[in-house]
């Protein structure tokens, strides 16, 4: 699974003008973006707090507070990117933290 080009397709809001996407190298990177949308968030809406923690369960209902979101991740086996939705990625995400927190 490393090093799989990995796209994520994400709309924040019903405007469709804030269709966006986001290119990684790996489904990891492309993990510790997502976590890093919501961690600038949590700074914009806190700004005066210094050190600000969540839990997955933050995380999450972030990932379902957002209108759309998708992964497309490269499979160089069949040479086509593969979709994923968002229940996917909040396994990944979940198995990433995971991995981080046992180093």
């Amino acid at each position: 699974m490393a090093n799989r080009h990995t796209i994520i397709l994400m709309q924040t809001s019903q405007n469709r003008a804030t269709r966006t996407f986001m290119d990684y190298n790996s489904i990891s990177q492309a993990m510790d973006g997502i976590c890093g949308l919501y961690e600038r968030k949590l700074k914009d809406l806190n700004p005066t707090i210094g050190n600000i923690t969540y839990d997955i369960t933050d995380l999450y209902n972030f990932i379902d507070g957002l209108t759309d979101l998708s992964a497309l991740v490269y499979d160089h086996s069949i040479q086509a990117f593969l979709p994923y939705d968002r229940q996917w990625i909040k396994q990944r995400i979940f198995q990433h933290l995971k991995k981080l927190a046992s180093r």
